[in-house]
């Protein structure tokens, strides 16, 4: 992979990215309250949970066959990945954040790329007329900037588990040198679970994390909250 494709690939996978994904924890503060997570070898089978059963067949599954439609021109087939996207969340609080952090990629992506194709999906978006998951969004972006379906799966995996560490480390009592070797023993599993999502096709997109949905429903309840999810 070349510097003018990797650049671009760094930047929006940074964690310093602005979708507002540090203000999620996608039900990780309801588990730590609970007592269900309580160190950084709980937080690893959290993630571990995340990237198999959620993030990976659906979210990066969804982003890579959005890249793949919008290289194909069929923006029709992008709103239908969108729309299944949104039928497979069912917790609130994790729908809106997905909602959340694909409408600002997007609004980043078209205001650093000129990409009309963007800039009108984010005009649906806006009118409510597209839901603008994260999944899709970063496709979108991915197909403006040339990636492949492996380098997408792979960013968008890495930036998702990077922001949960950084999550993890406003809600236990670990360092930053525990996060970041949580995040390196994960690596294999990344590439593991964003090979299979650049594989999958459309129609195999599935989700299947049943505590992390329980959870996520239970986080609105709780009396104190550092995050919105």
């Amino acid at each position: 992979m070349d510097s003018a494709r990797l650049l671009p690939l760094l930047h929006f996978a940074d964690s310093a990215f602005p979708t507002g994904g540090y203000a999620h924890s996608f039900g990780l503060e309801s588990y730590c309250q609970a007592g269900l997570v309580s160190d950084s070898r709980g937080l690893e089978r959290f993630l571990l949970a995340q990237l198999e059963g959620s993030a990976g067949p659906c979210d990066a599954t969804a982003a890579v066959a959005t890249l793949r439609a919008m290289l194909g021109g069929d923006l029709g087939g992008c709103l239908a990945l969108d729309e299944r996207v949104e039928a497979m969340k069912p917790v609130r609080e994790f729908r809106e954040a997905s909602r959340q952090m694909g409408r600002q990629t997007l609004r980043v992506a078209a205001s650093l790329t000129g990409d009309e194709r963007i800039a009108a999906y984010l005009e649906r978006v806006n009118t409510g007329t597209a839901p603008g998951h994260h999944g899709p969004a970063f496709g979108m972006a991915a197909a403006s900037l040339g990636w492949d379906a492996a380098e997408t799966a792979s960013a968008f995996l890495y930036s998702s588990t990077a922001l949960l560490v950084g999550a993890a480390l406003r809600l236990l009592p670990i360092g930053q040198m525990q996060g970041q070797r949580v995040l390196w023993r994960l690596q294999p599993v990344i590439a593991r679970v964003a090979s299979e999502a650049a594989e999958r096709r459309p129609e195999d997109l599935w989700s299947f994390a049943p505590g992390l949905d329980l959870q996520g429903i239970a986080h609105e309840r709780l009396e104190g909250r550092l995050f919105r999810s």
